[in-house]
């Protein structure tokens, strides 16, 4: 967790896109609605129609009904408003209901590629990045990114065919007061545009801030515990309210930029009122004009400088808006540091042969290598145990093996065959993980467990729970394999996660199997229990254990020993307690009988003795 007075670097700014950029970026994904769009325009064209209609009716009704005082036309012009409000209810019916539509299918399409393209990502984009930015991104910007195409697109047009129907109806009326009232236009857009950077400039820090409050939030909360247990809840309160406060600040800016637009906007509209009602009393009084006429004629001028100003703050929405879709592109530029080749090799199930050969590599900002020249063989069915203090790259070998990233030199093989050259995806169909961190899913047991294997029968998940050691704990709970076990498996105790967790490897099946310090958090009683389902799990797979703990390790076939990232020494327990002051230095805090947590040894069977 950052510090305080480090809010402002806690989620950079995304890098700034032209307007014409983002609408090139964003309009594929429209693919899916655009056959409504022209029925929506129908409906955009038809709803100032009818206004521009019903205004007209107004002006029979001064001039034809009230100033002559005939009332036989009254009823045909009050049924035909009746008729005209009747049609701009249908109009409005299908306008909202079809935009909504195509909006609704825009943030599917959107919100759906930008997820699949997120889980294509590599490891490393999830360890640099703070999840609650990127949840941001995912939900309220892809939202304001629809604003911005969509809404905002629809609304534009929206106000031009209001724009030029106004304005016919004004031509025809008097085209002479229609180009005096226009004089006022250039003002709108001029001013439009000198409040579009600041506001576009406030906005960008907002949506950023936005950005940062999830992800400080969602750390907080994530690690309740912690903060609980250490008293930082008035720290993470402060951390919280430094990043509401730029928030606060960034709001406040742009709502200071918009209400004195709002007023500058109202000065230049009453100016042009004024004047052409000015102009308008005087043909009146000339008998040019019909009082009819006049009243009509300021009746849609006020219209038509409705959709000149909407424009105008429209032009500030878009610039605005464009600050999410600033954030959602560059997510959508990340590339995977980790990539398939295009003509993959063919794998199948693996014979569990693994190799790695001189294998160099460094975290992304890294000063030293994780790994630097490392190289062994695993042989089929073999448990090859990898040990070493904290930071010596144990477990930076099992996310090269998974291919959550890729060395910098040297090659990695599965029954010879380069990594790099396999379709990632059945690599790790050929592979079961067993975590430091035991992950469990917000939501029920038997859900947890087929994870492992989508489309796994009652039957195997029921036979892989009693393997586990599971089954008996499962059934005495509230609904058994249907108990839903909380956010993060929080329900449950350290050592059931971890049973569930082995019952998801065995449902899984894979001839691979890496266990990342299988007993690390379980007390003594607890990790003698997994031992069982261990042993059984172990039975006839390539198995590769991480631990820093050589109790874990001792039966294990062979043992390779790191040290900052070199492979120091490899041989049994036995050799390397003998010849390697390292080892023994690892060994000795711990040395003495076996104890709970230590891995069984196999019989020539390859089972557990």
């Amino acid at each position: 967790m950052g510090s305080t007075e480090q809010g402002d670097a806690i989620v950079p700014a995304a890098p700034p896109v032209a307007l014409r950029a983002v609408f090139r970026r964003f309009w594929p994904y429209t693919r899916g609605g655009r056959r409504w769009l022209a029925v929506l325009l129908l409906f955009v064209v038809a709803g100032p129609v009818v206004d521009a209609a019903g205004v007209w009716l107004f002006k029979l009704l001064i001039d034809d009904v009230l100033v002559p005082r005939r009332l036989a036309l009254f009823l045909p012009i009050a049924l035909a408003y009746v008729g005209l409000t009747l049609i701009a209810g249908l109009v409005r019916f299908g306008d909202d209901v079809t935009s909504t539509w195509i909006s609704e299918r825009f943030l599917l399409a959107l919100r759906s590629d930008l997820f699949r393209h997120l889980q294509s990502l590599s490891l490393g984009f999830f360890e640099r990045r703070r999840l609650g930015d990127v949840l941001a991104r995912l939900t309220g910007d892809v939202e304001t990114v629809e604003t911005f195409l969509l809404s905002g697109v629809v609304t534009a047009v929206s106000q031009l065919v209001e724009l030029v129907v106004f304005l016919t109806v004004l031509f025809l009326l008097r085209w002479d007061l229609t180009l005096v009232a226009l004089l006022a236009a250039p003002l709108f857009w001029y001013t439009a545009r000198l409040f579009a950077r600041p506001i576009k400039a406030a906005s960008r820090e907002g949506q950023r801030r936005d950005g940062t409050i999830s992800a400080v939030t969602e750390e907080a909360l994530g690690n309740i515990a912690l903060v609980q247990a250490y008293n930082r809840q008035g720290w993470e309160q402060q951390r919280f309210r430094t990043e509401n406060l730029g928030r606060y600040r960034a709001e406040m800016t742009s709502a200071r930029v918009r209400a004195l637009f709002g007023p500058v906007v109202d000065v230049l509209e009453l100016g042009g009122v004024l004047t052409v009602m000015g102009l308008g009393a005087w043909e009146l009084v000339q008998g040019r004009l019909t009082l009819g006429g006049l009243m009509v004629f300021l009746t849609l001028l006020t219209r038509l400088y409705s959709p000149i100003r909407g424009l105008s703050r429209l032009s500030n929405t878009f610039f605005a808006a464009s600050a999410a879709a600033e954030r959602i592109i560059e997510l959508l530029d990340q590339r995977p540091q980790v990539v398939q080749t295009l003509f993959p090799a063919r794998l199948g199930r693996s014979r569990g042969e693994v190799g790695f050969e001189a294998v160099t590599f460094r975290y992304p900002g890294a000063a030293r290598p994780a790994l630097a020249d490392v190289s062994f063989r695993i042989e089929p069915g073999e448990t090859l145990a990898l040990v070493g203090a904290s930071g010596a790259g144990k477990s930076t070998a099992a996310k090269l093996l998974l291919r959550f990233y890729d060395p910098e030199r040297g090659t990695i093989r599965i029954d010879g065959l380069d990594l790099r050259g396999l379709r990632i995806a059945e690599l790790r169909d050929n592979i079961a993980v067993l975590l430091q961190e035991t992950l469990v899913l917000h939501g029920t047991i038997r859900e947890n467990i087929a994870y492992g294997r989508p489309g796994a029968s009652d039957a195997e998940i029921l036979a892989a729970a009693r393997a586990a050691d599971a089954h008996a704990f499962i059934s005495r709970l509230p609904d058994g394999y249907d108990t839903v076990v909380g956010q993060r498996g929080r329900l449950l105790s350290g050592g059931q996660r971890q049973r569930l967790a082995i019952a998801r490897a065995m449902v899984r099946d894979a001839p691979l199997l890496i266990l990342d310090e299988p007993t690390t958090g379980l007390d003594a009683e607890s990790g003698a229990r997994i031992l069982g389902p261990l042993r059984l799990l172990m039975a006839g797979r390539t198995t590769i254990v991480i631990s820093h703990n050589l109790l874990t390790v001792r039966a294990a076939d062979r043992i390779v020993l790191l040290q900052d990232g070199r492979v120091a020494d490899s041989g049994s327990h036995g050799e390397l307690l003998a010849r390697s002051p390292v080892y023994a230095r690892l060994n000795h805090p711990q040395g003495g009988p076996r104890g709970p947590g230590d891995l069984p040894a196999r019989t020539a069977g390859g089972g557990a003795a």
